[in-house]
């Protein structure tokens, strides 16, 4: 079985490629040769999950998967959610993101977030939608340099540290990508048996 998953991240590729069976060959859009920025004007995690899938399925005729994630703030109605990538502008700079959410947070008693993944899987002409949640806290202050985007100011339920100061193997066992591409990984081994 092929599969596209709608990724120009090198990162992101190798990290599902490492979880799926051996009977799924996983392609970046780079190697379906699709430069293209796709726009992500939905106003759900679902929906710009749905719109990177339909693009790849519609223009190439392929299997494919993309992903969406968010922070949701309950503090800020739900904000950053889906404009997380670009919170403080077009440049989508995860430093200018983490800065503004931190100043928004000032003395603010309810720190209460979660990070949310939607995945949308078009193949052999099913629909199909993951999601993955991950609960916890925005910090004071960041900690840690790993992980990426607002990692280091994102502490999860049960744990004392944030995602930047967590390993990555310990990060991708709990958080909310993780957790949707298990769901999606249970799906197709089913499907390929």
């Amino acid at each position: 079985m092929r599969l596209v998953f709608a990724t120009h991240n090198d990162h992101k590729l190798r990290e599902v490629q490492q979880l799926l069976p051996n009977s799924i060959e996983l392609l970046s859009l780079k190697d379906i040769g699709c430069f293209d920025e796709i726009p992500e004007t939905g106003e759900t995690l679902e929906e710009n999950a749905k719109i990177k899938a339909d693009f790849v399925t519609q223009t190439y005729g392929l299997d494919c998967f993309s992903d969406d994630t968010g922070l949701l703030v309950d503090a800020l109605n739900g904000q950053p959610g889906v404009y997380s990538a670009r919170y403080a502008g077009k440049q989508k700079n995860a430093q200018d993101n983490m800065g503004k959410l931190l100043s928004e947070m000032k003395g603010k008693e309810n720190r209460n977030a979660h990070f949310k993944t939607a995945i949308h899987l078009n193949t052999g002409g099913e629909s199909i939608v993951f999601e993955g949640i991950v609960e916890g806290v925005i910090t004071e202050k960041e900690a840690g340099t790993g992980g990426f985007g607002y990692d280091p100011i994102f502490m999860p339920a049960g744990h004392d540290k944030t995602f930047g100061e967590l390993s990555p193997e310990t990060k991708n066992a709990i958080s909310h990508r993780g957790r949707a591409i298990q769901k999606l990984v249970g799906f197709l081994k089913k499907r390929s048996q």
